[in-house]
């Protein structure tokens, strides 16, 4: 008797085999470990940018300075075969300057267009606040709809084409808010902490250990273009129920109903939230998604999309701990 309900038990896991995830874990797992090399812990942020890429979503980086916000994800970008860009933002930093602007050819005749660096597959932008509005919204269309029009001609971006961008939360001056129809471009705004005590000796340590080595040299590329592409279209045969998909909706409606916030998330919201709990669970090695897929990636999803009160703000509520209480208010599905 025990013997069949131990088979019985393990029926569920042999029926996972409907979707072959095995190459997708193992490309995370080598992922991860290539990062491991130089990245002192900072699991959750690794993982959330590799979830981006699976879900195919740009993400904002925020932390305060000097906690591997840039270096992460630079190294990220290093261990994918794909075209990389770093753009430095400022406050002199003009639209044409990440787009790319028309020049004049003496020989033909004719104005010819001349890319910038925006035209690339991983965009690492640094300090996206620093810049000024019009070069904030230049990216708009860009992370929409991976395209850009300049003089009356669509450009489009080549697959992958993935932005990350980072802001320090504390330095206010000399800095340009993001706008919250920018913002929703963002699948994912991961809140990147302080290292542990343990941690921050082990990265001394590490440091002592490398001496003057190139950290890009320690790290070798693990996906090409054609892989994450094919990866991305693995996540969308990730089975969801109805029932997760209520439970999805009923949380961002939650938000929008809420006496504590004054913005709640948009439709976006729901669809991001579907689609970064697909791609933890293919991570997983499940097809399916899970209760807990959805709570892990609700708080990133909506966090940046909400907005409190003036009252709640004051009190010094958190949009992360109004999210939290919303996921304790809603039934879990069964």
């Amino acid at each position: 008797m025990e013997e069949s309900q131990h088979g019985e038990d393990h029926k569920p896991l042999e029926f996972k085999s409907r979707i072959d995830l095995g190459q997708l874990q193992t490309s995370v797992a080598q992922i991860k470990a290539e990062l491991g090399r130089v990245i002192i812990g900072q699991q959750e942020m690794i993982e959330l940018l590799i979830i981006s890429i699976l879900a195919n979503g740009h993400s904002l980086i925020e932390g305060v300075p000097g906690v591997a916000k840039t270096v992460t994800a630079k190294l990220l970008a290093k261990t994918m075969n794909v075209d990389f860009s770093r753009i430095q933002f400022t406050p002199d930093l003009m639209p044409s300057d990440i787009l790319g602007t028309s020049i004049f050819n003496v020989k033909t005749s004719e104005f010819e267009f001349k890319k910038g660096p925006l035209f690339s597959n991983i965009i690492l932008i640094d300090e996206i606040n620093r810049a000024p509005a019009k070069t904030q919204a230049a990216l708009f269309e860009a992370m929409a709809e991976r395209q850009i029009t300049m003089d009356g001609h669509t450009y489009e971006m080549l697959p992958p084409f993935l932005v990350f961008a980072t802001q320090n939360p504390i330095e206010q001056e000399g800095t340009y808010r993001l706008p919250e129809a920018q913002l929703d471009r963002f699948l994912f705004k991961i809140k990147v902490n302080y290292p542990s005590l343990e941690e921050e000796i082990e990265i001394l340590e590490s440091k002592h250990r490398q001496k003057n080595k190139n950290l890009e040299s320690l790290i070798t590329s693990v996906l090409s273009a054609d892989q994450i592409a094919n990866y991305q279209e693995v996540i969308k045969e990730i089975i969801i129920e109805d029932n997760l998909m209520k439970y999805i909706a009923g949380i961002v409606h939650n938000t929008r109903n809420n006496a504590n916030l004054y913005l709640g998330a948009s439709p976006r919201a729901s669809i991001a939230i579907m689609d970064a709990s697909k791609a933890l669970a293919a991570m997983s090695g499940r097809d399916f998604v899970t209760p807990d897929d959805i709570k892990k990636v609700a708080t990133p999803v909506l966090g940046h999309r909400v907005i409190l009160t003036p009252e709640r703000e004051m009190e010094g509520f958190t949009p992360d701990k109004v999210i939290k209480q919303i996921m304790e208010t809603i039934e879990i599905p069964r």
